[in-house]
């Protein structure tokens, strides 16, 4: 029998609490089975045989200072945050489920009952705060599958996921952010019920598949949802990446399986959500764009600028959220291939301004998602790309350095034009702006005022433009 000593100011607290009310109380779930894994967690939840509410009362007195308890009537629960805690009450409970519906019919119960209604064995575990022999209470052989690394429902897996369909989503975000093998009749019984999961609100879904995707290899978790079919139903755009044609021999790689492969790769290099989602996105439009060639093979044509197009009806969908960070990805799958080429040319100063002019601050991350996406099974390919990735990132050092492009910001404005020329708003304001972005751009001139705005007035001239005030004063101030 396995121990846990439950110490420290928070448990203290507890124990008194638990005491002075005369009921029997318990640590249960998720931060039972991270002790014993050796992982870090800030969410207690303590079951309670009677009125988890009535407890999370008496530990806020007993913490004083203003500790606010969060009562939930309609679920039983409460909640209160100490110190860098998170402790949630609840009475013990049994439940029922109606076919149509993942809420549960509750009814008061005993320990036994709630461990019973829990998602997996690991998290059914429990230690008891009103004893002071810190046992794991383990009727469900939790702890030898905590060992063995599988997930297991403590009922039949059937019931277990029909009742509750978003345990599929928890049990594959588990394998993935763990590392565990799910039990091979709890797999197949998430295969039989895939279809279950359409009574559950998106939001809840993208809640689980954010965990996957922040999980240390995510591949784990999306092969569980395509194998088992979940994939189809929540992430259709995603499922459409796998498989491979052939005409006439020749066979374009699979989409899918490189897709998880970048993916993996970019999170060995950062737990930025967004950049691991640009990775899931950046070949979304393949399918759409893909067609055989005869001279040339398989082509994807287009597919950055048409996937970029489809990022916001994806995350509209998946209810992801609908502001600077769609954009954020939306701009990294448009740009995702310009890096690459860049390595597989000459790099120079023209295209390599042109990229940092449109990429802006986000071209370190364009970079790390550009790298990840080398995945070629030929050894000296890859090999030539990242050594020429190398000169690009060096490049683009020197030409931030000198130019000062990310972020551009014309050094002329529209106002300069008006005020020099004497002109309204107009179609040649855009016109002179963009020949003197190109200017820059291509190197002809430097992104500075003085240059652009000598530039300008010779642009204008050829325009038929004729300036009525110098602007002097600028000119020697910015000198």
């Amino acid at each position: 029998m396995a121990t846990i000593n439950l110490t420290g100011p928070v448990f203290e607290l507890l124990r008194k609490s638990v005491s002075e009310l005369d009921v029997r109380a318990f640590v249960i779930g998720g931060y039972v089975r991270d002790e014993l894994l050796g992982r870090p967690c800030k969410d207690i939840d303590v079951v309670v045989e009677g009125s988890g509410i009535d407890l999370a009362k008496k530990v806020a007195a007993k913490i004083g200072k203003g500790a606010h308890v969060n009562i939930f009537k309609n679920f039983g629960t409460a909640m209160i945050h100490f110190e860098d805690l998170e402790l949630e009450f609840v009475g013990a409970r049994k439940e029922s489920y109606r076919n149509d519906s993942r809420k549960p019919i509750v009814e008061d119960g005993t320990i036994q009952e709630d461990q019973e209604r829990r998602d997996f064995t690991i998290n059914a575990l429990a230690i008891a705060l009103h004893s002071t022999s810190n046992e794991v209470i383990d009727p469900f052989s939790g702890l030898e599958d905590l060992r063995n690394g599988i997930l297991r429902t403590p009922l039949a897996p059937d019931q277990t996921y029909s009742d509750d369909p978003l345990r599929m989503m928890r049990a594959i975000r588990f394998a993935s952010q763990l590392g565990f093998e799910i039990e091979k009749d709890s797999l197949a019984s998430i295969s039989r019920n895939k279809d279950r999961i359409r009574i559950v609100s998106k939001e809840r879904i993208a809640e689980e598949l954010n965990k996957i995707v922040l999980s240390p290899v995510p591949s784990v978790g999306f092969k569980h949802l395509f194998d088992t079919g979940l994939l189809q139903l929540i992430f259709p755009e995603m499922a459409a990446l796998y498989g491979v044609d052939v005409i006439h021999g020749k066979a374009h790689k699979d989409n899918f399986y490189h897709t998880l492969q970048v993916l993996d790769n970019i999170s060995e290099h950062t737990d930025n959500l967004w950049l691991r989602w640009s990775a899931i996105l950046h070949d979304i439009a393949k399918p759409a764009t893909k067609r055989f060639e005869p001279e040339h093979g398989w082509t994807f044509h287009g597919h950055e600028d048409k996937g970029a197009r489809m990022v916001p009806n994806i995350f509209r969908n998946l209810k992801l959220p609908q502001n600077e960070k769609m954009k954020y990805v939306q701009k990294l799958v448009q740009l995702h291939l310009r890096p690459i080429v860049l390595s597989k040319e000459t790099v120079t100063d023209s295209a390599v301004r042109r990229l940092l002019f449109e990429a802006g601050d986000e071209i370190d991350d364009l970079m790390i998602l550009c790298q990840a996406d080398i995945t070629s099974k030929n050894k000296e390919k890859v090999k030539r790309y990242l050594a020429n990735f190398e000169i690009v990132k060096k490049k683009l050092l020197e030409i931030e350095e000198k130019d000062r492009l990310r972020n551009w910001q014309p050094p002329v404005s529209g106002i300069d034009i008006m005020e020099t020329f004497g002109i309204g708003p107009g179609i040649m304001i855009g016109q002179l702006k963009s020949t003197i972005r190109e200017a820059i751009l291509e190197g002809d001139i430097q992104n500075c005022f003085p240059e652009a705005y000598q530039f300008m007035l010779k642009e204008g001239e050829k325009l038929g433009l004729t300036p009525v005030r110098i602007l002097t004063e600028s000119i020697s101030e910015i000198e």
